[in-house]
Formats: structure tokens, sequence, C-alpha cells
């Protein structure tokens, strides 16, 4: 049971990174990326594919990082005059022709044979039965320093920079302000978290294949950002916490119900997230945790 609940809470924290970088480039930013899994992928890759080259763990996992965010920088500069419904069917694009990529160049990344036995960073310094709780406080650590920092972020000259492009881009143009610059600087900062993300999946499985990587990566964080409230890092914290435990404890049915099958508990988790989501929509539309917002004093009569 406790190696059931430390498995659950990374693969919560994971998660939860993944919604935050969709929180900052959609949430703060209003740039839309259904490709969030793409660059997830690309992260546990570069990260995979670095430590089987002999690099040590961590080195390969902050250089993941810095690929992933000059690679989002890239996607956004090349989608420099899209928008909106648009970005978003180039994110998509770039992110299966990465996963196609992927699956037939063997030479470079073994294709459907995935990349075995990756180690964990520090895993010889730690003994054996507590590798999997390090492990959690390994990815627990990124997580708060990830929120802390999109926290700080989010009140800066810069935050309010991308709620102003968010709102009204050509407002924000107007003022003198640098779209294209706030675009690739949004993009590349969520492109880091992702790869921290991508990384500390290919450690926690160690071994990563191209069918680990859907669109439904994408689906958990864009159902995070919702469920927390757009705009609000601690929204999709709690968000991510209540989504993946809500479809991890569910698993807990099948011993309850015991004429459920595989598909039929499959369907009733995820359909159990879908009521819980329009429930969400419909009572409070701005999530669990809405973003602050600054208003103006109501004045006394």
């Amino acid at each position: 049971m406790t190696s059931y609940l430390i498995a659950t809470l990374v693969l919560v924290v994971i998660a939860t990174l993944s919604g935050l970088a969709l929180n900052l480039q959609w949430g703060l930013g209003g740039l839309v990326n259904f490709g969030l899994f793409g660059f997830y992928m690309l992260g546990a890759y570069v990260c995979s594919l670095l430590e089987k080259q002999g690099v040590a763990p961590l080195a390969a996992m902050l250089l993941a990082i810095a690929v992933t965010a000059a690679v989002s920088a890239l996607v956004s500069l090349i989608s420099v005059r899209l928008s909106e419904d648009y970005l978003a069917i180039v994110t998509l694009g770039f992110a299966e022709s990465l996963r196609l990529f992927i699956s037939y160049e063997e030479w470079l990344t073994r294709g459907t044979l995935g990349i075995p036995n990756i180690a964990r960073p520090f895993a010889l310094l730690v003994p054996q039965a507590w590798r999997d709780v390090f492990f959690l406080g390994f990815c627990l650590l990124w997580l708060a320093i990830v929120f802390v920092v999109l926290q700080r972020l989010a009140r800066s000259p810069f935050g309010r920079m991308l709620r102003a492009t968010r709102e009204d881009s050509g407002v924000a143009e107007a003022l003198g302000k640098n779209l294209l610059c706030v675009r690739a600087k949004t993009f590349a900062l969520g492109g880091a978290i992702l790869g921290v993300a991508g990384s500390l999946h290919a450690f926690y499985y160690t071994y990563i294949d191209p069918t680990q990587f859907t669109s439904i990566l994408t689906a958990y964080a864009f159902m995070a950002v919702i469920l927390g409230g757009r705009g609000s890092n601690a929204g999709v914290v709690v968000a991510g916490f209540t989504v993946i435990l809500l479809l991890e404890g569910s698993r807990m049915l099948a011993g309850v119900v015991p004429w459920l099958d595989g598909s039929q508990l499959a369907a009733i988790r995820l359909s159990l997230v879908g009521v819980v989501l329009l429930a969400m929509l419909i009572f409070k539309p701005n999530g669990l945790l809405p973003e602050y917002r600054l208003g103006a004093p109501s004045r006394r009569t």
C-alpha cells in the first residue's frame, strides 16, 4: 500500500508540473498549446538519451530542460503569425510529428523498442529500501521550485504583461510591448517546465517508449487548469492532486464492485472526472481557486 501511495503521489507531481506549464502558456499568456505532450516527450527522450550516453542523470535532466525550452521558443517563432485555434493546430502537429520521428528513427531513439534501464539521480547514494521515497522527495522539490518561480513571475511586471496580452493583445502592442518576445519567453518557460516533467517521467519509469506519450497527457493538463482556475498556480496544484487522485483512487472500485471489468472501470473513471468538470463549470466556472485580480474599491455613499 505504501508503494502504491508513493507511486500515485509521483504521478500527481508530474501531472501537476504539466498543468503549471500549461497554466503559464494558456492560463496567463492566452497561448493555446494542444501539443503539450510533444514537448513533455521531448524532455523525456533528451534526458534518457543523454543519460544512456554516460551523462550524469542530473546533468542530463538540466540539459533536457534547456533543449525543451529552446525548441519550444523556436516553435513559437515559427508560428509567429498564428493565434488561438491555428496556434493550437501547429503545436499539435509538432507533437505528432515528433512522436512519429521517435517511433521510426530507430538509429537514434530505438523506436518502438524504447529506452530501458534509465538511471535516477543520486540512486547509488540512497539505500534500495528508500529510493522510491527519496525520488518522491526529489519530485516534490522540483514542484516547489517551479511553483515559487511561477508565483513570483505572476506578480512581476512580466506576469502583468502576460495578462494584458491575454486580455487584449492589440492594446498591449499599441502600448509598445513586443508580443513576439513575450510569446517566445512564455513558450520557452513553459517548455522548460515540461522538460522537468518529462525528465521525471523517464526517471520514474526507468523505461520509455512512444506509446507512453499521447494526447491524454494534454487532456490531464487542461483538466487541472480548468478545474483549478485559469491563471491560478495554487488552483492548478490543488486540481492536479484532485484529478489524479480521483483517477487513481477510483481503481479501488474494482474491489468494491467485482462485476466491473477493466474496460468498464476505465470508462467509469473517465466519466467520473467528466462529471466533476461539468459540475465545476456550472457551479464554479472560475475554478477552485480563481486567479486573483485587482479591482477598484467600491465607493460608499
